[in-house]
């Protein structure tokens, strides 16, 4: 939850998070298992250094499952069969659990905008009330002159709430625009805007 709370606006991963979750639970197992023996120890480093370099990085809650079935296999390869079926099925619930109540789930996206409008209208505050009324937050991240400068090129990165409706936002925004072209991208991470 504090990872949740201190990250900017929207702009944590839900995989993550349950990852948070899922890591201590995983890595106490492993401990307990590998206690004080030292060719235990060994033999996992070398597992953990086969996950590392022979994968491509992914998903943080791909990687917790993979160490996940490491360590329900370390306690197979123990012996303590009873503790790893215990083990496996407690994380399984739990992690059912948090996928049911869809816990860490953002309430808000990044979304980038281009926004054409005729070279008469004027730009500044042009878009405010509309943005007001179907975002949470909003920036004009760059202006650019088309068509041999009869047209300007607004980009924006904006803050939606999920339950906003995206047709009646681009609506309302078309009616100021002169019905020129309107560009919504599900994702505000570009880095050519």
């Amino acid at each position: 939850m504090t990872y949740i709370k201190t990250c900017d606006k929207a702009g944590y991963s839900q995989n993550f998070s349950l990852t948070l979750i899922l890591i201590p639970a995983v890595i106490a197992v492993i401990i307990l298992l590998i206690g004080s023996n030292i060719a235990r120890a060994f033999s996992l480093a070398g597992a953990f250094a086969i996950i590392k370099f022979r994968s491509a990085p992914g998903d943080p809650k791909d990687i917790a499952y993979v160490l996940f079935t490491m360590a329900a296999g370390l306690a197979c390869g123990v012996g303590a069969y009873a503790y790893a079926v215990l083990f496996t099925v407690l994380l399984c619930l739990v992690m059912f659990i948090l996928h049911l109540v869809d816990f860490g789930a953002k309430r808000t996206s990044n979304k980038l905008l281009k926004i054409t409008i005729p070279e008469d209208l004027d730009y500044e505050g042009a878009f405010d009330e509309v943005f007001d009324k179907h975002t949470t937050g909003y920036e004009l991240r760059k202006v650019k002159t088309t068509d041999l400068g009869s047209l300007y090129e607004l980009v924006y990165t904006i803050t939606m709430g999920n339950e906003v409706s995206q047709k009646e936002f681009i609506d309302a925004l078309r009616c100021r625009n002169g019905n020129l072209n309107i560009v919504l991208s599900m994702s505000a991470e570009t880095s050519e805007y």
